[in-house]
């Protein structure tokens, strides 16, 4: 895909990798709508992206509620024009507990915002893409950790529903494409509440072992991932989870096996 005056939304894009794969969108030429619920920092993300001759565009919304989502998109396609590009990036990983003894509703928010979220954005673009015959999406895979039930159910979901939609465009015979991302342990501010609250540090030693030790990945591995993933994206690669490891030259035209979900841990929306 060659993503010269491309609308392209990112959900999560105030920080950390959601801010890296805007910033890395527009310097390929895309028009990038930037989505999240912190305005200001929004903002700066828009602000770095026109300082590097890019197009941004800030939209506060949340993107569990299906209003905001209708009206993020509707301003997306107004100031840049047809979504090509959707990358679902927001997540949220604050319920770090056990099951016995995790909260109902901070463990639901978790859910909600991991699955929900991109279910909302997703149908809002569909029938757009699926009427030019065109559009990716993708969605931010994550870790399956010890304490983190809710956000590893979030993201076992959002992997499944990136597998049905896969076949449920297939069926249409839709060239729309929807990938996986999984991008590693990257320190971001959702990490690195993991390495600092004791919740964290008892369900999730792994991260402060891993900020220790220097094992990280940054935020522009899977940003500049993903613009290699475009250049070369066709129907038959679409359902595959890509990492910045993936060698995407050896990609054929088979079935692709399913790959084991991303490594202990994740990022930050």
């Amino acid at each position: 895909m060659n993503l010269r005056d491309r609308c392209v939304i990112v959900t999560g894009a105030g920080s950390g990798i959601g801010r890296a794969l805007a910033l890395e969108f527009a310097r390929h030429g895309a028009r990038v709508a930037l989505a999240g619920r912190r305005a200001d920092r929004l903002e700066q993300t828009a602000v770095l992206v026109r300082q590097d001759g890019g197009k941004a565009l800030a939209v506060p919304a949340d993107v569990t509620r299906a209003e905001d989502v209708r009206g993020l998109v509707a301003a997306a396609e107004t100031d840049f024009g047809p979504v090509g590009v959707l990358f679902n990036n927001a997540g949220s990983f604050g319920c770090i507990a056990g099951v016995h003894e995790a909260d109902p509703a901070a463990w639901w928010h978790d859910v909600t915002v991991n699955l929900l979220g991109p279910f909302l954005l997703a149908r809002a673009v569909l029938p757009g893409m699926i009427a030019r015959d065109e559009g990716v999406i993708i969605n931010m895979n994550g870790g399956r950790p010890t304490g983190g039930s809710a956000y590893a159910s979030g993201k076992a979901g959002l992997m499944e529903l990136t597998r049905v939609l896969k076949e449920e465009l297939a069926l249409l015979k839709s060239r729309v494409l929807v990938f996986g991302a999984g991008p590693g342990l990257v320190r971001t501010e959702m990490t690195e509440l993991q390495a600092d609250r004791e919740a964290g540090r008892r369900w999730i030693p792994s991260t402060a072992g891993a900020f220790a030790a220097g094992k990280t990945r940054s935020p522009q591995d899977i940003a500049r991932a993903t613009i290699r993933l475009l250049e070369i994206a066709r129907p038959e690669h679409s359902g595959r989870i890509y990492s910045p490891d993936t060698d995407f030259a050896t990609w054929s035209t088979s079935l692709h096996p399913r790959p084991p979900p991303c490594p202990t841990t994740s990022r930050s929306p």
